[in-house]
């Protein structure tokens, strides 16, 4: 009776990662059977190198909107990925550990906040304070920047968090013996030890940050335009894709869901770099 109740739940735990694995495979399909005709139609050049978003007029060049989400997926990681992996160092290193347990999950409870939410704060504060203090339209890059760095911080420091745990005590004790100090015994042994894991860290939160919608329609602009500065207006692929899709049919439709495409596989290359850093570091130890 024991066996067929272990057989009947490894049945069932096989069928629900299966059924995860199709559900991203169709999504997948779906995704590339609705927008590759469209690239094939238009020319990769065209879409991926013009400047000129115009779907009623038959121009669909994305590259503005490429730009746009490289900035602000840089900006969002200049300020997510220091804070991250400083607050992850000093969780492990410098504060009791009955702190830890009260402050790491404090933090990783702003993954719960929806997006609306940062979004709104981004309108309301962050865009008046840069239109005061900085000039532009104050809903701009260095906005979207700063509120998506805020939303990845979550993830970038329960990742290094978990990388710095895992260094084992003799790494830091050796260190010491050796005649380091406390910080450098953290930076030259721990954090080194660490480093791989801390990376898929930051390249997860950067998939994040280029996979946000809702906050950055709220506090980057939405103007279709490569920028010049971090207080210029953009408009992101995914702000594109979730400002349009609901009147967009025909072509218009079909450049919509080609890129998401492009999406998909910046998302893909990331992904597979984190696992990537992920087994190097599995292997490393």
């Amino acid at each position: 009776m024991r066996l067929n109740t272990e057989t009947i739940v490894e049945k069932a735990l096989l069928l629900v990662a299966l059924s995860a694995l199709m559900s991203l495979l169709l999504i997948a399909v779906f995704i590339f059977k609705e927008g590759v005709p469209f690239m094939v139609k238009v020319g990769p050049g065209a879409f991926l190198f013009s400047s000129e978003w115009e779907p009623q007029n038959g121009l669909y060049g994305i590259f503005p909107m490429i730009i746009a989400s490289i900035w602000v997926t840089l900006g969002a990681m200049l300020v997510g990925a220091p804070l991250g992996i400083a607050g992850a160092v000093f969780l492990n290193e410098f504060v009791p550990r009955g702190v830890m347990r009260v402050v790491k999950p404090a933090i990783e409870l702003l993954a719960g906040i929806p997006s609306v939410v940062y979004g709104f704060i981004g309108v309301m504060v962050l865009a008046p304070l840069i239109r005061a203090h900085l000039g532009g339209p104050g809903l701009s890059v260095l906005a979207a920047a700063v509120i998506l760095g805020v939303m990845i911080l979550p993830t970038v420091m329960s990742i290094a968090t978990d990388a710095i745990n895992a260094v084992p005590n003799s790494y830091r004790e050796g260190a010491l013996a050796l005649g380091a100090t406390r910080w450098q015994a953290v930076h030259m042994v721990v954090v080194k030890a660490a480093r791989s894991g801390i990376i898929a860290g930051v390249i997860l939160g950067m998939g994040r940050a280029i996979g946000e919608t809702m906050a950055v329609i709220m506090v980057a602009g939405n103007a279709v335009r490569a920028p010049g500065s971090p207080l210029d207006s953009v408009r992101t692929l995914t702000a594109n894709i979730a400002l349009e899709m609901g009147y967009a049919s025909g072509m218009h439709r079909q450049a919509l869901f080609a890129t998401g495409i492009v999406l998909f596989l910046f998302i893909m290359v990331l992904n597979s770099i984190a696992m990537a850093a992920m087994r190097t570091r599995a292997g490393g130890r």
